[in-house]
């Protein structure tokens, strides 16, 4: 699931207090033993879906319980000032006197703007394979070619189809560094992405670089405005479904499914089930087909809603629902289209105690997707809880503890 920050355990305390729960009784009715209690109202930390049980069991929001404790309370390194430097001088350059200071560009002093959607398009293609090298190397240098694209057509056609390919780079940028976990850095890149995408009147747009930021609130821990965005944002894209585009209708069910997959995890299920219902709503208007957008959100259809609907059912804690329903889109896919919801399948095997099973399901993504596997926090907590199983261990765990670097 995601990680949040430093929550205050003054809030949990003062919360359970309010509700007269001791931190015996709130741990029984969480499915929590007493120490995390203990720990989380101490000042420690906690994964989302830690709070998630816990706001269920207090009957509040899950947001009401993540509240920051101020960024000084935590002590942080430079770690990453120089693997995310080139990121950082296109996507965050200085400001002077006279604007943003950019750097030095290469491009022909007429910018071939078939040339740049192109070399968008590998790039998105390098995302959708796991080939993460290849993006880093060309995200930053297609960033300060698409800012020199838009200057240089101050207006017109061109300026709109150069803000429009801007809108795409830096979206794909805003996903790479989520998934790396630059949050701050993906946000500017995503805000910048929506404002270019509102300025051509690109309203496809401006719903996927919404979709993105949802997903970067959303391993945030800022549940109230993921879920707030993307339902306003679904609402003015609405399309007429009669008339509507495969990608008109992709972008819409994407944003009601992410406003689902928000509501979900801050507790409130009604909300969830209703976005998920709309969502089915735009999965059938596609008659059975896939909505594609490589640069942003991926691919819709009904598959997605039936995933957010099996994700919802475990973020309630519902593992042998989730099973049962996973057993009706066994095979629906590749393994590269299923691996989130394989990730949720292996959970709710590790929640009811099937060691092999979730063992098997992270050998085959590490088999078929490992650049992908590497950067997802869920599963290396997966097989951090099937290490704390009973059991002999095996090659095959050696195998995996070495793959996430775990002891």
């Amino acid at each position: 699931m995601y990680e949040v920050g430093s929550v205050p355990g003054e809030r949990l305390r003062a919360t359970r207090v309010r509700r007269g729960f001791t931190q015996e009784a709130l741990a029984e009715r969480a499915g929590l033993s007493v120490g995390v209690i203990k720990k989380l109202e101490r000042g420690g930390t906690g994964r989302l879906e830690t709070y998630h049980a816990l706001a269920r069991a207090l009957n509040v929001r899950t947001s009401a319980l993540l509240e920051s404790a101020g960024p000084h309370q935590v002590r942080r390194s430079d770690a990453d000032k120089i693997d995310l430097l080139s990121f950082r001088q296109v996507i965050t350059p200085p400001v002077g006197a006279l604007g943003p200071v950019a750097a030095q560009s290469s491009l022909d002093p007429e910018p071939d703007l078939v040339r740049l959607g192109e070399t968008a398009g590998t790039v998105a293609l390098a995302y959708h394979t796991d080939d993460y090298a290849q993006v880093a190397e060309l995200l930053p240098p297609l960033v300060s070619s698409a800012h020199v694209a838009v200057a240089h057509f101050s207006a017109g056609s061109d300026h709109t189809q150069a803000l429009r390919i801007r809108s795409d780079v830096l979206q794909m940028a805003g996903r790479y560094l989520t998934q790396v976990r630059a949050y701050d850095l993906a946000h500017v890149a995503l805000r910048d992405a929506t404002n270019d995408a509102l300025t051509a009147g690109a309203f496809d747009a401006v719903a996927s670089a919404v979709y993105q930021q949802g997903w970067l609130l959303m391993r945030q821990g800022r549940l109230d405005e993921a879920e707030a965005v993307s339902i306003s944002t679904a609402e003015a894209v609405e399309p007429r479904i009669s008339r509507a585009s495969r990608k008109d209708l992709g972008a819409w069910g994407k944003l009601l499914v992410h406003a689902s997959a928000a509501a979900s995890r801050n507790n409130r299920v009604r909300e969830a089930r209703e976005m998920l219902t709309l969502g089915r709503t735009a999965s059938a208007a596609l008659a059975g087909k896939t909505a594609v957008a490589p640069s942003s959100w991926g691919r819709f259809d009904w598959r997605t809603v039936v995933f957010q609907h099996i994700e919802n059912q475990l973020v309630a804690e519902r593992p042998e629902r989730v099973l049962r329903l996973a057993e009706r889109v066994e095979g629906a896919g590749d393994t590269v289209f299923m691996r989130r919801h394989l990730l949720d399948v292996a959970q709710a095997h590790v929640m009811l105690k099937h060691r092999d099973e979730a063992t098997g399901i992270l050998e085959r993504l590490r088999a078929e997707t490992p650049a992908w596997l590497r950067h997802q926090q869920m599963a290396t907590s997966i097989f951090q809880q099937i290490q704390h199983m009973s059991g002999r261990v095996t090659n095959r765990h050696r195998a995996l503890a070495a793959f996430f670097d775990t002891p």
